[in-house]
């Protein structure tokens, strides 16, 4: 089961709108190689994954696909971001529909001229599940042959091909908003490649050679430079209440980047950054939620959070697997460390910075 911290996985830098960045970023989303396509991809994977003796792999690839939950949330809420207030729209709630706003123009002109005029028609100035040129995500880009090695080969050329679109997408945008969260999925797909490769490594596939694959020297990028010398492309998180993940059997020794760092799987998930909700549209009638509506919303969130349990997920120490090395078994950090609070009820591991965090 998965439970739920209300923080972004990454902080995303305040800039000026840009719908056309938000747009190339759907591709990143909803493509073909995007965060919607790995998020599947892995789950369904772990979900089907079958003989007992080859945990250590299917924690791994499980680990990766909660983490990319937390991606598809990452990259959404960017777009969303780099789309709101695009229109420059500044009325109010009790102006006519077709009143223009305070530059003088109509309220919702710039959609059909610029990005995907979807954005503001369908998606009320938000993320899409589709692809840049507006092609709806679909189920039949998931891999998942039952094989382990096929698998984790499809996996790295996945990631790989992802980073290269991002690196892209970079190129295409100075807008540090989009550049913020395209950095550090440049990264993290990295250290998804290094983590498939050593997968691949200890089944006889030597792809030491390879990786980075593509070279595309993203380093170069200050905003990518910067979290490299955090050695984020050399971590791997469990993101499991449980501390049951064995996927630190794999993910540890030198990295296959060869980039002199050495992968470390000791941690259950990033801090993560507050999450914060966007600010109406009265243009888009997005809430559109009237007084009435508003109390009705009221009233039944507080009838739910009385009846929230004050406690969620087991927090005790595993037991250390037999015959795991001391590197291997190490223990994730206990979620129990920090607690954070909905309502009136203390919920959840704060230190489980992700916005999914998976248990088995």
């Amino acid at each position: 089961m998965f439970f739920h911290v209300q923080q972004l996985i990454n902080d995303i830098e305040q800039d000026e709108p840009d719908p056309g960045a938000a747009n190339a970023l759907q591709e990143g989303l909803g493509g073909q190689f995007g965060e919607m396509r790995t998020m599947m991809q892995y789950l369904f994977q772990a979900m089907n994954f079958r003989g007992p003796t080859a945990k250590p792999y299917r924690d791994l690839i499980q680990g990766i696909g909660t983490e990319e939950i937390s991606h598809v949330e990452l990259i959404g809420t960017t777009i969303s971001r780099l789309l709101d207030g695009s229109p420059r729209y500044s009325g109010k709630p009790t102006d006519p529909v077709d009143t223009p706003g305070s530059g003088g123009a109509t309220p919702l002109k710039i959609a059909l001229t610029e990005g995907n005029i979807h954005h503001y028609l369908v998606g009320a100035q938000g993320a899409l599940p589709v692809d840049a040129a507006g092609n709806p995500w679909l189920g039949s880009y998931v891999y998942n042959s039952g094989n382990l090695v096929l698998d984790l080969l499809y996996n790295l050329m996945l990631e790989s091909t992802g980073r290269l679109q991002k690196s892209r997408i970079y190129e295409m945008t100075a807008n540090k908003t989009a550049r913020s969260t395209i950095a550090y999925l440049i990264v993290r797909d990295q250290a998804h490649e290094n983590a498939y490769a050593k997968a691949l490594e200890t089944l006889g596939v030597d792809w030491k050679k390879s990786l980075p694959i593509p070279k595309t020297n993203a380093e170069r990028f200050p905003e990518v430079k910067k979290l490299l010398d955090l050695g984020l492309q050399s971590k791997q998180y469990s993101f499991d209440l449980t501390n049951l993940s064995e996927a630190g059997k794999i993910f540890q020794g030198m990295s296959p980047s060869n980039d002199g760092t050495t992968l470390d799987a000791s941690e259950q998930a990033p801090a993560g950054v507050p999450s914060v909700i966007a600010p109406e549209r009265y243009e888009e009638f997005a809430p559109g939620a009237d007084t009435e509506l508003l109390e009705l919303i009221q009233a039944t969130a507080d009838m739910e959070l009385a009846e929230i349990n004050a406690f969620y997920g087991p927090t005790g120490a595993a037991p250390e697997p037999a015959g795991a090395s001391p590197r291997a078994a190490a223990k994730p950090k206990s979620a129990s460390s920090r607690t954070k609070k909905t309502g009136s009820k203390e919920t959840g591991s704060k230190e489980s910075g992700s916005k999914e965090t998976g248990s088995k």
